[in-house]
């Protein structure tokens, strides 16, 4: 309740200000500090650039956020799926401390340093497939989308890209044209890079029920019509897609995505940017579907909220391309790498991938019996600890945006950070940290739900 104190009274340890284990609300949200840091950013920062919440942050650390003011959120956002091993974590927190202590920066294509070749032995093994791989460390998801179209290029000596509906890739000028929706990622930006083309994506709930080789043989047949094989360097998915609305394929349609371009010659590209790194319950989203992906996408959860992205893929297709045609000045910045090598431990030595995995026992479970009573919630998806629900108007599946801004404006003023995505905005995601503790999730969730019940009272 807005203004009372939850609070159990324990506190993280790391070497951070501790943020005590409870969500616990001292002022209305936003609260009197926000409120004037939010004048100043209006002042100061350009309007293009908006804010989920109304709410500064004075610290963060397993599945909380305390703001300026001294109230304390439960997490449900991870920053976008950034902080999956948590906000301040132990690790990433004394590797980061180190390396800033030894240097900041020399650039890897000046005088190279072991943090980048590191990381790169790492993500050579963690990503699916044994065959001989190659990394290419860059600053941002879009950045690294884009280099790994500029390979499949390379490799292939062909020109065209074929993404789906709903994707979302980045705000770059290619990857604009990458992304499907319009507002508020590409309206007023054209024109976009060229030979981009779109086919239709396996959405089980609002396709019919098509299976997944149904589904896939859709897209496809588009694909050889409206493209052509000889014509196409690569086709680029996300094996669940992000803001397009955590969209989870049929069964059998990225796989028979993967092999039409393996027998055709076209690079499959899995842009795990939201989805990698133990958030599904799996290190790679991709793994659920058996698919060993020629080039794979890395960022977010790559370095605990330090900005750093990779391209990881086929050794042969990986350097095809020519010595300085891959770089750049920050790529595989040093401090980032130390944090990555530090969320890599993390993920490993603390059992995440599992752990993700029993967010989604406990949450799916949950939301399935709320949509049991609730004919709003037109259907619950997603894996491990990337879910959602997608809101329709009662006893339709006609999306209902309205609903969902309103649920999370709710669970914003009670404390909860909740995002929305979606082609239609009808869709509320849940991006836990994998450190967020059960009491945490069913504090959240009891909110969630309240929310629920209140919208369109």
């Amino acid at each position: 309740m807005q203004g009372a104190e939850h609070d159990r009274g324990v506190t993280t340890e790391t070497s951070a200000p501790a943020v005590r284990q409870a969500r616990r609300l001292v002022t209305p949200i936003p609260g009197p500090k926000s409120v004037e840091l939010m004048a100043r950013k209006t002042s100061a920062v350009a309007s293009g650039v908006g804010t989920t919440m109304p709410v500064f942050t004075a610290h963060a650390g397993g599945g909380l956020l305390e703001d300026v003011d001294g109230n304390i959120l439960i997490d449900l956002g991870s920053g976008i799926a950034v902080t999956t091993v948590g906000a301040a974590e132990p690790r990433v927190v004394a590797a980061v401390q180190e390396q800033v202590a030894a240097f900041t920066h020399t650039c890897f294509m000046v005088t190279p340093y072991e943090g980048y070749v590191a990381v790169a032995e790492h993500l050579n093994r963690l990503t699916p497939g044994d065959h001989e791989k190659r990394t290419a460390l860059f600053n941002s998801g879009a950045e690294a989308v884009e280099n790994a179209v500029k390979i499949a290029r390379h490799h292939t000596g062909k020109d065209a890209v074929v993404v789906f509906d709903h994707a979302y890739h980045g705000r770059t000028n290619l990857t604009m044209a990458m992304t499907a929706k319009s507002m508020p990622y590409k309206h007023g930006f054209g024109p976009f890079a060229s030979e981009v083309y779109r086919a239709p994506l396996s959405y089980p709930y609002r396709d019919g029920g098509l299976d997944g080789a149904t589904a896939a043989a859709r897209a496809i047949d588009v694909i050889e019509k409206q493209v052509g094989a000889d014509n196409l360097a690569a086709v680029v998915i996300e094996p669940i897609q992000g803001e397009g609305g955590f969209i989870v394929p049929a069964a059998g349609f990225l796989s028979a995505l993967a092999a039409w371009c393996t027998a055709n010659g076209v690079v499959f590209v899995a842009d795990e940017v939201q989805s990698g790194f133990a958030r599904t319950g799996a290190m790679f989203a991709c793994e659920h579907d058996g698919v060993v992906p020629d080039l794979i996408v890395t960022a977010k959860g790559i370095a605990g909220g330090l900005p750093l992205s990779a391209v990881t893929g086929r050794a042969e297709m990986m350097d095809a391309v020519h010595v300085g045609g891959l770089g750049g000045t920050y790529g595989g910045n040093p401090i980032a790498c130390a944090a990555a090598l530090a969320v890599i431990e993390t993920i490993e030595a603390d059992g995440l991938v599992e752990r993700a995995r029993q967010i989604e026992e406990l949450v799916v479970g949950r939301l399935r019996a709320i949509g049991e009573r609730d004919s709003r919630i037109g259907d619950v998806r997603g894996r491990g600890a990337m879910l959602a629900v997608e809101l329709v108007e009662a006893g339709t599946d006609t999306p209902d945006p309205v609903l969902a801004k309103e649920i999370a404006t709710r669970s914003h003023a009670e404390g909860v950070i909740v995002l929305t995505c979606g082609t239609y905005g009808n869709v509320l995601r849940f991006l836990p940290p994998l450190s967020i503790t059960d009491e945490q999730l069913d504090e959240a969730f009891d909110v969630v739900e309240a929310a629920l019940a209140a919208a369109g009272q």
